[in-house]
């Protein structure tokens, strides 16, 4: 008999289709178009998400900017929570803290809206991939600078091959760092 987590794991998997030389030749790009298209995929990750946001008792959910809003808007929507978006440099308006970090092929920036938590709300963050840790370790320095204390880190896809989880140690500070889906 297999447990829920095996049915949503085999569920999610099933939908995450494989795209041999994207974006460039040599990389096999994970592809969850179909997973969102799918209601019954894209209903059962949402409810897993929403799920441990009210298990970790989150009192917002973060998403990162893209495909991790697309995953995060609605798991906060179906557990009642507010949502907050991590963007990219120069997309949000207002005061806003910003963290920089460097990827394989050189540096990014995000940003959060410095009024975007109350002190000490107990924050989920959601995202679609975890492959070498830079944007989310990121994301987390920024939402502890922003005054929110972190609940967990739920994410999709784990591109276990790239070490990315043990880059995120330092950045965790005891919090659960989930996945739903070990590539």
């Amino acid at each position: 008999m297999t447990s829920p987590a095996t049915d949503l794991a085999g569920l999610l998997s099933s939908r995450i289709r494989d795209v041999p030389d994207y974006p460039k030749p040599g990389v096999l790009f994970k592809d969850i178009a179909p997973l969102l298209a799918d209601a019954e995929a894209f209903a059962a990750l949402t409810r897993a998400l929403a799920g441990r946001a009210a298990e970790l008792g989150a009192t917002k959910v973060v998403g990162l900017e893209a495909r991790g809003f697309v995953l995060a808007a609605p798991a906060a929507f179906a557990a009642g929570l507010g949502f907050v978006p991590i963007r990219k440099k120069g997309k949000l308006p207002g005061e806003v803290h910003a963290r920089s970090y460097d990827l394989e092929y050189g540096s990014a920036t995000l940003e959060v809206q410095c009024d975007a938590f109350t002190p000490g709300e107990r924050v989920l963050v959601v995202d679609d991939v975890l492959a070498t840790g830079g944007t989310i370790g990121a994301s987390l320095d920024l939402v502890r600078r922003a005054g929110a204390e972190l609940a967990g880190v739920v994410v999709l896809m784990e591109l276990g091959f790239l070490d990315g989880r043990e880059r995120l140690a330092a950045h965790l500070d005891g919090a659960p760092l989930e996945t739903l889906v070990v590539v």
